[in-house]
């Protein structure tokens, strides 16, 4: 059973230890080799056709469900809203950011509360592919984005989210790929004035699935929340790099994610960076990354970083846990006579619950719990006891 790694990374020696070098400039980066810190943990080679510009082979059929009131646009790279939320920070989003041919645009009313969530499901074929998307969330206006993905395709997308003052916003992103899906993403949000945004990553599905949230706040009073949920199989490869960029005064970030590992070759990687600067007085900020190892070979990597620059914050901290099954909990549910299988099943399915919770669409709980049951081979048994019969 592989441990947990904790180890700070290496930083470059000048600057803040949370400094990040951000360019729209592709060539600013130079190509990744697996020795910079920011791809240490990555495998390049299913990535190489990523770090170089490519014509998008458009292998994608896109869907949307719209609440009334919203609508989906496509824009240009020049609008004014593209770059305000993602800077990129890496190679491949400042090659999306240069080179995909147009911005779905998704426009939230300010003011407005649709009753329903916004739609955008991506089913790929295989193919190489650029994705750029904005979600505006105007001043006031409450909404929840699912972003649906499913189908074999490679793909590099940069999603940004802009909130205006008061705006509260929940973005989904649920990857439910094909197994041989290669798909890394920049996932930045620029959160306005007293507005709250929730992000949600859950992966399920693809080969190799690299995400990178990011939040910075445009004013005081903002908050966010980052969650995610990884059920990460044989020859599996999920990372998701997070960055919370504390700036404005009295803001708050609190991120949970956790991970189940089943199978020998399963691997994920999470690294949680937390800056609090100097102006930031008033910050709150708690960071929890948990993983359930449930085969020998399987490997969790957990990197939390805080730098706090100012002293004059109401609260922050981090914790990184990894292991094996609770021994007590598993002796609790035999000795009221259910089966050692069944009470595995309902160890990792109340290890992954809570966090799928919080997405707060019931649909789509249901679909994800019923795929996470699917993984684990659930029998009706399982869903007997969940329900307490």
């Amino acid at each position: 059973m592989t441990a947990i790694s904790t180890e700070s990374p290496a930083r470059e020696a000048t600057g803040s230890p949370a400094e990040r070098f951000t360019s729209f400039d592709p060539d600013a980066f130079g190509v990744p080799t697996g020795r910079e810190e920011d791809w240490r943990f990555t495998p390049l080679r299913n990535l190489r056709p990523l770090f170089q510009s490519f014509t998008p082979e458009n292998t994608f059929e896109f869907q949307t469900e719209l609440p009334e009131g919203v609508t989906v646009s496509f824009v240009g790279r020049d609008h004014p809203l593209v770059g305000t939320a993602v800077v990129p920070a890496d190679r491949v989003s400042a090659l999306v950011a240069t080179h995909a041919p147009g911005v779905v645009l998704v426009s939230i009313p300010a003011g407005a509360e649709p009753a329903e969530p916004i739609t955008l499901r991506s089913i790929g074929k295989p193919g190489l592919n650029y994705g750029h998307f904005v979600i505006d969330a105007g001043a006031g206006s409450r909404a929840t984005v699912v972003m649906d993905h499913l189908g074999s395709v490679t793909v590099a997308a940069n999603v940004e989210s802009v909130l205006g003052d008061g705006a509260q916003l929940s973005l989904v992103s649920v990857q439910d790929w094909d197994a041989d899906t290669v798909h890394v993403a920049a996932h930045g949000a620029l959160v306005g004035r007293d507005a709250s945004y929730q992000h949600v990553t859950v992966n399920l599905g693809g080969g190799l699935v690299r995400l990178n949230p990011t939040v910075s706040f445009a004013g005081p009073g903002g908050s966010a929340r980052l969650y995610g949920v990884s059920f990460c199989g044989d020859g599996q490869h999920q990372e998701s790099r997070l960055y919370v960029d504390h700036s404005q005064p009295h803001c708050s970030s609190d991120v949970v994610y956790k991970s189940v590992l089943d199978g020998d070759t399963a691997r994920t990687v999470w690294i949680g960076d937390v800056r609090i600067r100097p102006a930031a007085i008033g910050t709150s900020t708690y960071e929890l990354n948990r993983n359930l190892l449930l085969s020998d070979g399987a490997r969790a990597d957990s990197v939390p970083n805080l730098e706090i620059e100012t002293g004059e914050i109401a609260g922050a901290g981090h914790a990184s846990a990894t292991g094996r099954f609770d021994d007590l909990q598993l002796f609790y549910l035999q000795a009221r006579g259910i089966p050692a299988d069944v009470a595995r099943r309902l160890v990792v399915r109340g290890f992954l619950a809570d966090v799928v919770e919080r997405i707060g669409v019931p649909a789509l709980h249901d679909r994800l719990m019923a795929s996470i049951d699917a993984r684990l081979g659930a029998s009706p048994l399982v869903a007997a006891v969940e329900d307490g019969e």
